[in-house]
């Protein structure tokens, strides 16, 4: 059955009383409802804060970043909107939406730089703010962005590389799920340029998990010689080891990103590594450091380097200090 296109996501996020924020998140009450003057702005109203992405609805992994986002947005007293389009120009349009609410910051990601490029400008010339994460890491300066949290997807993806040979592969087929997307495509960039064996990409529709389940099926089929396939989500990676085991081929799994289904996959030996690149901390950081910019004048890594947040490997030796806080739904 094929799933419909992502739709674009909104939820306002209300900040939480501090005591509520020690209860739910165990974080400290500085900058809470106590403290609540550094995060509001001349006039006194709160700080109003959009983080803008590329994800769809109900996909687990914004899930994680509109996670951090929330508790980020809780200790600081900061009046939190999410907002997600998958469409490029509806991701751009979300963005002036948040220009003409003259909010005080946003947090955006750069994954179609170009389409963004406009409404970033717009941003600036209004006065207002933009950092960015996730994706984008080679275009946030160029772009005019304050700062940058995510990972470096093609260091990332030269750390697989040198894995896979650590394993011993001899043929990855990378999967991409989102034709255009710098971060995906570097990622698989990243892998063949380190990895000594070959390496050939595989684009598939990632809103629909049966045709990419059918799809890195039939290319196992045809091509018995591939031991590895390297996914570019979590889900994407379960969808991959039913078609390890549809077309009984002797592959390998292993895929960037990470989630709470994810980890027991790899604890019970169905997908080798899985590369975290801690999207709860990317929202976590894309709301603290606006606050913190907007009341003390910082900036992370100065304005000139990136804040990276990965990658980190999690296979099964590592995989037991990562579960509990995956069962608590924020790795």
């Amino acid at each position: 059955m094929k799933t419909p296109p992502p739709s674009p996501a909104r939820v306002r996020v209300a900040a939480l009383p501090a005591a509520a924020c020690l209860l739910l998140a165990g974080c400290s009450a500085v900058g809470g409802t106590d403290d609540a003057s550094g995060a509001e702005t001349a006039g006194g109203a709160r700080l109003k804060i959009t983080l803008i992405t590329h994800g769809g609805e109900g996909d687990a992994f914004w899930e994680l970043v509109q996670k951090g986002a929330q508790v980020a947005a809780a200790k600081d007293n900061v009046e939190l909107t999410y907002a997600g389009d998958a469409d490029p120009a509806g991701q751009a349009e979300l963005m002036r939406d948040a220009i003409r609410q003259k909010v005080d910051g946003i947090a955006v990601t750069l994954a179609k730089p170009t389409a963004m490029a406009g409404p970033v400008a717009q941003a600036r010339a209004a006065g207002i703010p933009v950092i960015g994460l996730n994706s984008g890491i080679d275009e946030w300066k160029s772009a005019g962005l304050l700062e940058y949290f995510g990972q470096d997807e093609s260091v990332a993806g030269r750390a697989v590389g040198d894995k896979l040979d650590d394993l011993k592969a001899k043929h990855a087929l990378c999967v991409i799920h989102e034709r255009g997307n710098v971060a995906l495509e570097a990622r698989c960039a990243g892998v063949k340029k380190a990895f000594g064996g070959e390496t050939e990409n595989l684009y598939v529709d990632g809103t629909d998990m049966d045709a990419v389940t059918a799809a890195v099926g039939a290319r196992l089929t045809q091509n018995p010689d591939i031991d590895e396939v390297v996914m570019n989500g979590a889900q994407f990676a379960l969808a991959a080891v039913k078609s390890v085991d549809q077309s009984r081929s002797k592959a390998h799994v292993a895929t960037f990103d990470l989630n709470k289904d994810l980890v027991k996959a790899v604890q019970d030996g169905d997908v080798q590594f899985a590369v975290d690149q801690q999207p709860y901390l990317q929202g976590y950081l894309a709301v603290d450091s606006l606050w913190l910019y907007r009341t003390n004048g910082n900036t992370l890594g100065g304005g000139e380097a990136p804040v990276l947040t990965g990658p980190a490997f999690v296979t099964k030796a590592n995989v037991a200090s990562v579960a509990r806080f995956a069962d608590n739904g924020t790795r």
